[in-house]
């Protein structure tokens, strides 16, 4: 066996091997004598089947373990004369050439580890931002919130027509092309005119009902309305209007101020305190998001240069490449099986991104680790059931479907990184 060893560059090995054949026949032959020890076969005893009946049995299969078992040998020599550790290693070994001849077979073969990063001045990149301020103003105005949302409703006795804001007590059932709506009717039920929690112009054809009356109302469902088989098509409601309710007057004083932070000891001013830090929480958590780290991650994949190993980024193509196809006519998919030349330009064209995205992976691990962040399984298991629940979804449902589908680790990552963004920004606001 011949293997010649070449690093590429500081994250790919070119291992060049060269197998005779007499290696794989005498491979081969050591393969059968160990089955042969332990095959069972009728008419033998078992450890005692003649290695000759073995390797015609067996003759195409032993051959291509042989070949199989000896490039394994030669990819662990050739990785051993790089110096590369087995934890650095990543994915799989891809075979650039493959040739054979009637007296060997010679293969290059591609083998990618993790590059060394050096991550010196990172925190030089971290974008400068003011810390966003929160006005009396938005405090009040929140406050009122929580105040007429805490507020008991109180039943309307005078005699005046329902109007925006009100709440109407009504009696419902819906209709389309004719037929009753299958859950599209209820009795007692509170709508908060102004809401726009049903359909686009039922609320506001409500407006001018006086309790005890009946009317009709005509919508339309929209297009995109998640039942398809009414999605689009015009609907009738009888409507009845049973009572009309308004929000009581309540007065901010200590004892609400318990009521809405749950505390024994809160007070009015502990309630403004308190919704200043939410405030303020949220338009920092808006900025961070929406604009701060975006920016960071940008500048960072700009800051540092190091070599990719090769195989991770022809799979962060190949990740492009098939969501870009998921979502293809069958006519643009016919036209790429029929032209290889496109398929390759397709595919081309995600390299670029392809290899900062796969960059950017390694600095936010690097990062991580000299930051000593991290995610347990534990957090990941509760992030993934609290998004369901906020989705409507079944949280072991969605759970073993990530993990069937091999996205934990690729959530974990996001959540990494997420958190070492947040931490290098809240380092940055607390230096000033």
């Amino acid at each position: 066996m011949e293997v010649k060893t070449s690093k590429t560059d500081n994250a790919n090995v070119k291992i060049e091997a060269k197998i005779d054949k007499k290696e794989i026949e005498n491979k081969s032959e050591k393969i059968a004598k160990q089955l042969a020890k332990t095959m069972d076969m009728p008419g033998f005893r078992k450890g005692k089947v003649p290695v000759a009946i073995v390797k015609k049995k067996y003759g195409q299969k032993l051959t291509q373990d042989a070949e199989s078992q000896l490039f394994q040998e030669a990819l662990n020599k050739g990785i051993e004369e790089a110096g590369i550790k087995k934890d650095e290693l990543l994915g799989e070994p891809k075979f650039e050439e493959f040739n054979r001849t009637e007296e060997a077979i010679e293969a290059v073969i591609t083998v990618s580890f993790r590059p060394q990063i050096d991550i010196e001045g990172y925190e030089e990149v971290v974008p400068d931002f003011e810390e966003p301020e929160v006005t009396e103003e938005e405090v009040e105005e929140r406050i009122k919130q929580l105040v007429e949302s805490a507020a008991p409703l109180k039943k309307v006795e005078e005699d005046r027509p329902l109007q925006e804001g009100d709440t109407a007590v009504i009696d419902f059932k819906g209709y389309v092309e004719g037929k009753e709506l299958e859950g599209g009717s209820a009795q007692n039920f509170s709508l908060k005119i102004g809401s726009g929690q049903f359909i686009e112009g039922f609320e506001e054809q409500l407006i001018g009902m006086k309790p005890g009356e009946t009317k009709t109302i005509e919508v339309t469902f929209p297009e995109d309305y998640h039942n398809k088989d009414i999605a689009g098509k015009p609907a009738k409601f009888d409507v009845t209007l049973k009572e009309i309710r308004v929000k009581e007057d309540v007065e901010l004083d200590d004892e609400l101020a318990k009521k809405l932070l749950n505390e024994e000891d809160a007070t009015v001013e502990k309630l403004r305190e308190k919704v200043r830090e939410e405030l303020k929480s949220a338009k920092l958590s808006k900025l961070y998001n929406e604009e701060l780290k975006p920016k960071l991650i940008e500048a960072l994949v700009e800051k540092f240069e190091f070599d990719l190993p090769k195989n991770i980024v022809e799979q962060e193509i190949d990740l492009h490449l098939r969501k870009k196809l998921q979502n293809m006519t069958e006519e643009e998919l016919k036209e790429l099986r029929e032209n290889e030349d496109k398929i390759k330009e397709l595919r081309d064209s995600f390299k670029e991104e392809a290899q900062r995205s796969v960059k950017a992976t390694f600095i936010v691990d690097a990062l991580a680790k000299a930051e000593k962040i991290e995610v347990n399984d534990q957090e990941v298991i509760q992030t993934i059931y609290f998004e369901a629940m906020q989705m409507g979804e079944n949280p072991q449902e969605i759970l073993e479907m990530y993990q069937k589908q091999g996205l934990i680790p690729a959530i974990k990552m996001a959540m990494i990184e997420d958190k070492l963004l947040t931490a290098l920004l809240n380092k940055k606001m607390e230096q000033k």
